[in-house]
């Protein structure tokens, strides 16, 4: 929908009402992801769900929704068997959920295109199939969210989900009970995530940082692995990461915008890259900054941050030694307890084990 939303958006605010029909899922190589969308106002078209197969189907099915106010999921797939009938020639399939968008429709399209604009994340939750609730809406921010999907147990695991989705910057269909129950799929729910993954910065090209790239990008973060010396600081090297930089680390961490959802892991063990860089990064909004190193080197590291003329509560967001007490070895164990703290971090988890608390087990939902 992002593609087509500044176009709907001034349909919207003039009182139009249109048919939007949105890509929900995809099966072997249909064109278009998850996401893709056309909205139709009268003879009006805008965006595509298929690269030009289906348009034509699509388009007749969004104005007879927008006529009738009744929304649809509908499949296309191969058609064969009828050379005139709506198909992908690629071979795919996909699933499109057609439905009425005005104002009274959908009256928080111009909150949600407003944090679009803004680059704050948002998800939009929306009933595929269920009982008497296909079309039904949810709005889900990090801090807040809006409408209702039929109850207050399945808002709120809708709320969860959509909240870990837009924190990996992931869109798809979550399958419920019709009181939020994961074990059933009375309900099917498509969560719209508008949010370009996190990143995470990862200096140092070492062994330790290929492992890290590698479970980074796992958990959805855009992975950016930087180091002064081209020898090691490879593509071959670190193949999972999305950009190899060759450069020395503060002076990259300088010239590019970091936010608070930036993850930024110092695996250098040289004061000549770390210090600088921690000087800068301990300067930035970023919601996690890690640096590897024993004890001895933390402290050592505290000290010339000290003398550089960081504050105590700038130290004091220095995440070092980097990672919760796993007992972690290798590579790949370091990793893992990297990750595991921020997923903490990101949720406001204890990091104690589950099966020694009570309540909920995803706590209030909440991103910290």
């Amino acid at each position: 929908m992002r593609d087509v939303l500044s176009q709907i958006v001034r349909w919207w605010a003039a009182g139009e009402t249109f048919g939007l029909a949105t890509v929900v899922s995809t099966f072997r190589s249909a064109p278009r992801p998850p996401g893709a969308a056309m909205a139709v106002s009268g003879e009006e078209a805008e965006g595509s769900v298929s690269g030009g197969c289906v348009e034509g189907a699509v388009y007749e099915l969004a104005r007879e929704v927008a006529a009738s106010g009744v929304p649809v999921l509908q499949r296309y797939g191969v058609s064969d068997d009828d050379a005139f009938s709506a198909g992908l020639t690629c071979g795919g399939i996909l699933d499109v959920f057609v439905e009425p968008v005005s104002r009274e429709a959908f009256p928080e399209l111009g909150e949600v295109a407003g944090s679009v604009s803004a680059r704050e994340p948002v998800a939009v939750a929306t009933v595929l199939s269920g009982p008497g609730r296909t079309g039904a809406r949810r709005i889900v921010w990090p801090d807040r969210a809006s409408g209702s999907l039929g109850g207050d147990r399945l808002d709120d695991a809708v709320d969860d989900d959509a909240r870990g989705m837009l924190a990996q910057g992931i869109t798809g269909i979550r399958r419920y009970g019709p009181h939020g129950e994961r074990r059933l799929d009375d309900l099917a729910v498509f969560v719209h995530s508008f949010a370009p993954p996190p990143r995470m910065l990862v200096f140092g090209a070492i062994d330790f940082a290929a492992a890290v790239a590698r479970i980074g990008k796992f958990l959805g973060y855009h992975v950016v692995v930087c180091d002064a010396r081209p020898v090691f600081a490879t593509a071959r090297r670190f193949p999972d990461a999305d950009e190899v930089v060759v450069r020395w680390p503060h002076d990259y961490l300088t010239s590019i915008t970091v936010d608070e959802r930036t993850a930024i892991c110092v695996l250098t063990h040289d004061p000549r890259f770390d210090v600088p860089l921690l000087e800068v990064a301990l300067r930035t909004p970023a919601g996690y900054v890690g640096a590897m190193g024993s004890r001895r080197t933390h402290e050592d590291r505290l000290e010339r941050l000290r003398q550089a003329g960081l504050g105590e509560a700038e130290l004091a967001r220095l995440r070092s030694p980097i990672g919760l007490d796993l007992g972690a070895r290798t590579p790949e164990e370091t990793a893992v307890s990297i990750a595991a703290e921020l997923v903490q971090l990101r949720w406001g988890g204890s990091g104690r084990p589950l099966t020694g608390g009570s309540g909920r087990i995803h706590g209030d939902g909440v991103r910290r």
